[in-house]
């Protein structure tokens, strides 16, 4: 149930909202501020304590990723836009996106999200830029084999020395 595959530090996300028209009306007057988040799939979830769900929002560590976060404008009841490229230091896994409504004392009063209760479908990948290149891998192997013969040289030198100094005596 995974769908694309997107790269860090190319891609784009376009994240839409808009309140569910079914709701009467006022039920958006205590919000003030809209929150967009890139959240953790339960996949990459497991055996990551730092990304751990919680009920409690100030605990909750699903949504660490912040993608935008705009005044609530009430007269606005059309679909909401905004374009985001992935930033570079988004890790590598699969995710979700979860839209919070908070009031004006900053408590979450609403929420959205693309996937099912489950958390299983509508998902996709991130593929995170590693930081390595060929050339950083060449230079720490030159520099590593460097380390290797100057500690051979220079106790071959000292052993000499010792000898040397033995003998005189």
């Amino acid at each position: 149930m995974l769908g694309q595959v997107l790269e860090a530090g190319t891609d784009k996300i376009t994240v839409t909202w808009a309140l569910n028209n079914t709701l009467p009306t006022g039920t958006d007057s205590a919000y003030k501020t809209i929150k967009v988040k890139l959240c953790y799939a339960p996949i990459s979830q497991k055996d990551r304590a730092w990304r751990k769900t919680e009920d409690e929002l100030s605990r909750d560590k699903t949504c660490q990723h912040k993608i935008v976060a705009k005044p609530y404008d009430a007269s606005n009841r059309t679909v909401q836009r905004f374009e985001w490229v992935i930033e570079r230091d988004v890790p590598k896994a699969t995710y979700f996106v979860r839209a919070y409504a908070f009031d004006s004392n900053g408590e979450e009063v609403a929420y959205g999200q693309t996937t099912d209760a489950k958390k299983s479908s509508n998902l996709f990948e991130i593929n995170s830029i590693s930081g390595r290149h060929a050339s950083l891998d060449i230079c720490s192997v030159c520099f590593s084999a460097f380390s290797v013969v100057a500690l051979f040289v220079f106790f071959y030198i000292e052993k000499r020395k010792a000898k040397a100094s033995s003998s005189s005596k």
